[in-house]
């Protein structure tokens, strides 16, 4: 399997203000935009050929990806002239990949990370000759996701929705293998959730949908202290995505910002180009962007500081998010 799609065209309401000006997979973890960790690990397992399926601030991708060669891969771009949800987005990102009637594709959520093993993934769709392969992650407590219950086999029993007792501790993950045969029942052209109209429609017409459960690090980042928490992890744990750029085990200080010797930056964070980080300063555990100046004597802990935002001397930020 060697083509994939990447459902890039959300808002990011809940992530704002962070997202008033770029799309929420635009965003940089660990230094590099969502979207390009998603790609690298879809090269790594094999894809050759992605559709970017856009639509909020969609003119804002091309310019950076390009037509993928940088990346080893090739790009194409769907860009929806109105929102389609997940499912439509699907059905319409696969129009530009002129799927064989064998052919299967790997969907990715653009706003979940994880170091799911996706080749293992796509084998156990193949070996099982399944419609649909879920990737599933178990959670502790699943009220706040909604669940997904397997048999035996890993085939899928239900999608169910939030609920006081989950059935389930397997939750939905966001990466999908669908065979072209299940794209093909998805409506063009119209306004389709994956979760809510695809999947169920799938399972009570007789498709195969399996699920498989893989346990290693994921999180969803749908709002801004989960944003700052995979960045954190991504500079700490650097093996989670092959795309993270390189810096300390404890830190990454992008070349052009000027961080003053007796300042001390740890604990997972990233410091953009033109920042300036005063005397004295302590930084732990957060994002620190373009032209950010910060005073003499301050602590910015697990916070995010948008771009040109400048914090007065002695000033202490903890679980911030300015911008």
């Amino acid at each position: 399997m060697t083509k994939a799609i990447l459902l890039v065209g959300g808002k990011g309401t809940r992530l704002a203000p962070l997202t008033n000006q770029t799309p929420k997979p635009m965003l940089k973890v660990a230094g590099k935009p969502v979207t390009e960790h998603q790609i690298v690990k879809a090269r790594e397992a094999g894809i050759t050929e992605i559709v970017l399926a856009t639509s909020y601030l969609a003119e804002v991708f091309e310019p950076y990806f390009g037509d993928g060669s940088k990346f080893g891969i090739t790009i194409r771009y769907a860009v929806e002239e109105s929102p389609l949800g997940t499912g439509g987005a699907i059905a319409n990102a696969a129009d530009l990949l002129s799927l064989e009637e064998n052919e299967s594709v790997a969907i990715f959520n653009g706003d979940v990370l994880s170091a799911h093993d996706l080749s293992q993934q796509i084998n156990l769709h193949h070996s099982k000759n399944a419609d649909v392969t879920l990737y599933l992650t178990e959670v502790e407590d699943a009220r706040a996701y909604g669940c997904v219950p397997v048999n035996e086999e890993g085939r899928v029993l239900e999608f169910l929705e939030k609920m006081e007792n989950p059935k389930a501790h397997t939750i939905n993950a966001g990466c999908y293998i669908f065979s072209a045969r299940a794209i093909s029942e998805i409506p063009r052209n119209s306004v389709v959730s994956v979760e809510r109209d695809t999947f169920p429609h799938l399972l009570n017409n007789g498709f195969k949908v399996f699920g498989f459960v893989d346990n290693n690090y994921w999180i969803d980042m749908g709002t801004p202290q989960s944003f700052i928490r995979a960045s954190r992890d991504l500079i700490l744990q650097p093996s989670i995505s092959q795309a993270t750029s390189a810096g300390t085990s404890y830190s990454i200080i992008e070349s052009g910002a000027f961080v003053h010797e007796t300042a001390h930056i740890g604990g997972g964070s990233y410091i953009s180009h033109n920042a300036k980080i005063g005397a004295h300063v302590r930084v732990m555990g957060s994002m620190v962007m373009e032209n950010v100046e910060v005073g003499d004597h301050s602590t910015v802990i697990d916070s995010y500081l948008g771009v040109g935002i400048s914090i007065a001397p002695q000033t202490n930020a903890v679980g911030q998010v300015l911008g």
